[in-house]
């Protein structure tokens, strides 16, 4: 395997598959929202739990892309995108924008409530009672982001170039920090990745949603990097 490096990307080649890293692109918007729906239960599709990919892929992507676009990164297999980073350095706009984004997209959701299944407006109780009460702590005024890649696609390396590529991002503007917060659980080997990286755990919640629905308790986890530690920060051949 060979690791090469250019100005706002990496790419990974190997024998069977060429992985490249490089920043967002407006062409890549659907992409991502559907591979944000492809994902969004526990790696697989969000459908059995919530039908509504529109609104779902509205509350997860639609600030990355429409506001910040310039801090996200997607990585291709084979030209095609597999995994995607999106991020946020202006966490004041971000806040902002989200204060309005989800006035409007619960506004939808109830216009479109009677049409739903039973499992789409169970999560969407949950959402309403629930989901607040269990988001673990994270600094307010600190960059982010948000890391996600399909089954086939993780690895080591895609990982590791999209993270590399953001902190290069985050330096170049200054910033002296930035957290993430992802779905952990025991099987998963979420939180030992990222700590190779040179992330720590700030505070992890369990995730109700999920009790009787997944074998072991689920968490969202929070984790933060500060940029003047540069471990972590090599692409490592796997």
């Amino acid at each position: 395997m060979r690791l090469e490096r250019g100005i706002g990307s990496f790419v990974v080649v190997s024998e069977s598959a060429e992985i490249k890293v490089r920043n967002y692109e407006r062409r890549d918007r659907e992409a991502i929202r559907h591979l944000c729906c492809e994902t969004g239960y526990l790696g697989s599709p969000i459908d059995p739990v919530f039908e509504d990919r529109e609104l779902f892929a509205d509350y997860l992507t639609a600030y990355y892309t429409d506001w910040e676009p310039e801090a996200s990164f997607v990585l291709e297999q084979d030209g095609v995108v597999k995994g995607y980073l999106l991020g946020s350095r202006r966490p004041k706009l971000q806040q902002f924008y989200g204060f309005f984004q989800n006035l409007r997209l619960f506004m939808k959701g109830m216009l479109r409530y009677r049409g739903y299944r039973r499992e789409t407006r169970e999560f969407i109780h949950w959402i309403l009672k629930n989901s607040w009460r269990e988001v673990p702590a994270a600094p307010r005024r600190t960059a982010h982001f948000h890391i996600n890649l399909l089954p086939e696609a993780k690895g080591l390396a895609g990982s590791n170039g999209m993270l590399n590529a953001y902190c290069d991002f985050l330096r170049a503007h200054g910033e002296k920090a930035v957290f993430g917060q992802m779905v952990t659980f025991a099987s998963r080997r979420g939180v030992k990745l990222f700590e190779r990286f040179g992330f720590q755990v700030l505070e992890k919640r369990e995730i109700t949603k999920y009790r009787g629905k997944y074998p072991e308790p689920v968490y969202l986890t929070t984790v933060i990097k500060y940029l003047s530690d540069s471990k972590g920060d090599a692409l490592v051949e796997t």
